[in-house]
């Protein structure tokens, strides 16, 4: 039986997008993709790369710029552990940035230096790319990046500490 199509991102476009071509030729430009949104390298050709995104739309773009997305750990060929409930990790991450935007505020309205927004600041990291139904959150506690459908959590990769 086929299975059905299952988007896994292996890259995201740069911070400031990426142009797109309806194929290995300059000359036909198609759309711009956003910055930071996930695709599936789908295949190469030189410096060309054709990339899948979630909704299944696919293109060409340069791939010396696509950025890598971090690799499954090794030894993981079996398929990696869900989690139930995605619910408690999206709690933490809600306060954590919530966190971060109080000390934002009180930066802007002045109730903070720099240099104390700095100190408070830091050590903080948090990491979510929602992109319609799908989203990849990071969990620093269990040192891994998820994937999310809406209803679990799947291990998407590990991290070290000091990688995030």
């Amino acid at each position: 039986m086929d299975r059905p199509y299952e988007f896994r991102p292996t890259h995201v476009a740069p911070e400031d997008g990426l142009q797109t071509w309806a194929s290995p030729d300059p000359s036909r430009p198609s759309a711009r993709i956003d910055p930071l949104l996930p695709v599936q390298l789908a295949g190469t050709s030189g410096n060309w790369a054709r990339i899948v995104c979630s909704n299944g739309w696919s293109a060409w773009v340069d791939g010396r710029l696509l950025v890598s997305l971090p690799h499954r750990p090794p030894g993981t060929a079996q398929p990696l552990a869900t989690t139930d409930d995605p619910r408690p990790l999206l709690a933490a991450l809600e306060r954590a940035l919530a966190s971060y935007r109080e000390l934002v505020d009180e930066l802007a309205d002045g109730r903070l230096d720099l240099e104390t927004f700095r100190r408070r600041s830091s050590g903080m990291r948090l990491g979510a790319v929602v992109d319609g139904p799908a989203a990849w959150l990071l969990d620093l506690e269990q040192g891994r990046w998820y994937y999310c459908d809406g209803t679990q959590l799947q291990t998407y990769a590990t991290v070290e500490r000091g990688d995030t």
